[in-house]
């Protein structure tokens, strides 16, 4: 039976419909009106990389019938320079680089610049389109609008092979090193860029949809950005299959049949999943990063934001192995390793929360005590090279894992999940710093050996996380906080060397939580339904379903969580993270 989750949760955007657009012929129209069009207007259009121009273009022209259009990155530099210049960063892994900073301006030729800024000013009347990557940089426009997309259709669009990497002399490379490319260059890029023009556009375009392009003005934009930093929301989900991908997620939540299994979910990454905001029957996807950057003291709290800058630092997912297999033995980095070989300023702890299992499901955690760590280097390397299969058994310990068991792991320490499990990960934010030890001999979706660091892992296994440590410090790990008439909260972790806590309560009545300056996200664990509601009425009451996560930001000092429709009268269950502070 399918759960009441919602895969399309969005925000309503209050007393802004009159400022939101669908369509060419309306968005079209609006940017003409705004245009004057008895002399010469200068229409910019900033784009984010993968935007599909030449569909805006089209989209548009009937109804601005420009006197030219100026392409902004014909003053972009040669890609072969471009590669030149970033191909330091990249590195020859095929998963990792080094975190970028670099500025558009750092990718244009002045002289171009200057020529193509001539053929505007050589133009006496009319309306000018000047469209690209780097538009801004060309003209600072009479109207500006930032045309945007979120992260998942930039993957989708890269998988399909419908656009490449910007500006590079390898456009056939495989799928991890075009989102490698994106990762580390591309999108820190875009994301600086848009973080300095936002505050100054006239209109902001969706264009997620091919075809369906959706417009807000700068006002209305902004506005839904405020009143979300003012309530609780959910981020649009998303779900990718995988090689060792289970059958939960299809089985419970209305998801397209796929070729593979569906392995991950992603339900609470802000720097990847999107928001959908509701002004009248306009709906706009944008995504969820922008949130974090325009209202990052509401969003996170002052102190988090002051620690970790416009960044949010917790993530939620899921990971599907009932009915599939074991995920890849890893590892993740310590802090000083991935600052000295990736430029990120903190690292991937997580924990497992098991939100469903089937009998004999289990979780690797830490290694068994008294293992010889040269021997084991030596199995990892010897089984990369085939014809050995990993004794992981040997090496690693292995734990039944129950339904609401939670699992901590810091980084440096050997885990994965094993098969029969339904495991909401939480964990910091650095989310493609994993280090595969051993792959349980299987190639990736796309035919492949899936990329595996032995000699990065080596480098960062705490070879003193045996079983007595583990067991004492990662398992089971649940402390008694505090209670009440039908209440109890939990302390479940996250391990001391963590900056996140996780908290879980167990209610049939309403539960109060106070934000104290932090953001929280939240899980509904167990049960069918609960209502979050603010105790002044700040904001809506705001309904959610198992297995949904949803965040609370630190503007919201005070809420409370009852349990409603079919959840009435019965024990329900939240697991909420936070930042330390």
């Amino acid at each position: 039976m399918e759960l009441a989750y919602n895969r399309e949760p969005s925000t309503t955007i209050q007393n802004w419909e009159h400022e939101a657009w669908t369509g060419y012929q309306a968005i079209g129209s609006t940017i003409f009106d705004k245009a004057s069009v008895s002399k010469k207007t200068v229409v910019v259009i900033e784009c984010y990389p993968g935007v599909r121009q030449e569909e805006i273009l089209t989209g548009i022209s009937s109804f601005l019938n420009p006197a030219a259009i100026i392409r902004a990155e014909e003053a972009a530099f040669d890609p072969i320079e471009v590669d030149r210049i970033v191909d330091g960063f990249m590195t020859n892994d095929r998963v990792f680089g080094f975190m970028t900073s670099f500025q558009i301006n750092e990718f244009y030729d002045q002289a171009k610049i200057v020529s193509l800024q001539s053929q505007i000013e050589a133009i006496s009347a009319g309306i000018i389109v000047v469209i690209g990557f780097g538009a801004s940089l060309i003209a600072a426009g009479d109207v500006l609008i930032y045309a945007d997309m979120a992260r998942w259709e930039i993957q989708l669009r890269l998988r399909s092979k419908e656009i490449g990497n910007w500006r590079t002399s390898h456009p056939e490379e495989d799928m991890l090193r075009r989102y490698k490319r994106g990762f580390f260059f591309e999108w820190r890029m875009a994301d600086n860029l848009k973080k300095t023009l936002l505050g100054r556009i006239d209109y902001y375009l969706d264009t997620n949809t091919k075809d369906d392009p959706k417009m807000v003005s700068k006002s209305a934009l902004f506005a839904g950005l405020e009143q979300t930093a003012n309530r609780p929301f959910r981020l649009v989900p998303y779900f990718d299959p995988g090689v060792w991908g289970g059958t939960w997620l299809e089985a419970n939540i209305d998801l397209p049949k796929r070729e593979h299994p569906y392995a991950w979910g992603f339900d609470g990454v802000p720097e990847e999943n999107s928001l959908y905001f509701q002004y009248g029957p306009v709906r706009i996807e944008l995504p969820a990063i922008n949130l974090v950057f325009f209202e990052s003291i509401k969003l996170l709290g002052e102190k988090v934001f002051e620690r970790f800058g416009a960044e949010f630092p917790i993530r939620f997912d899921f990971l599907d192995t009932i009915g599939g297999q074991s995920l890849s033995l890893q590892v993740h980095p310590t802090n000083e390793y991935i600052k000295e070989h990736f430029g990120m300023p903190y690292t991937q702890d997580e924990s497992y929360y098991i939100l469903e299992a089937t009998p004999g499901a289990e979780v690797y955690l830490g290694l068994k005590e008294g293992i010889d760590s040269t021997a084991m280097i030596a199995d990892l390397n010897k089984a990369q090279e085939g014809g050995f299969s990993f004794p992981a058994n040997d090496y690693i310990n292995v734990y039944p894992a129950v339904k609401h068991d939670h699992f901590l792991i810091p980084a440096g320490t050997v885990h994965c999940s094993g098969a029969g499990c339904m495991v909401l990960e939480i964990s910091a934010t650095p989310y493609i710093f994993t280090f595969k030890l051993w792959d349980w001999e299987r190639l990736g979706l796309d035919g492949k050996p899936r990329p595996v660091h032995v000699e990065h892992g080596s480098k960062v296994i705490q070879w003193d996380r045996d079983t007595k440590w583990t067991t004492s410090e990662c398992v089971g790990r649940v402390e008694h906080i505090a209670e009440g008439q039908g209440w109890i909260e939990e302390r479940t972790g996250l391990h001391a060397l963590e900056f996140i806590e996780t908290r879980r309560h167990w209610f049939s009545v309403p539960v109060s939580h106070e934000s104290n300056g932090s953001v929280h996200m939240l899980n509904l664990v167990e049960g069918e339904e609960a209502t979050i509601e603010s105790p002044n009425g700040a904001f809506e009451p705001f309904i959610i379903h198992y297995a949904e996560t949803f965040i609370i930001p630190a503007h919201v000092a005070a809420y409370t969580i009852r349990p409603s429709g079919p959840s009435v009268g019965k024990t329900i269950g939240t697991i909420k993270a936070y930042v330390r502070v």
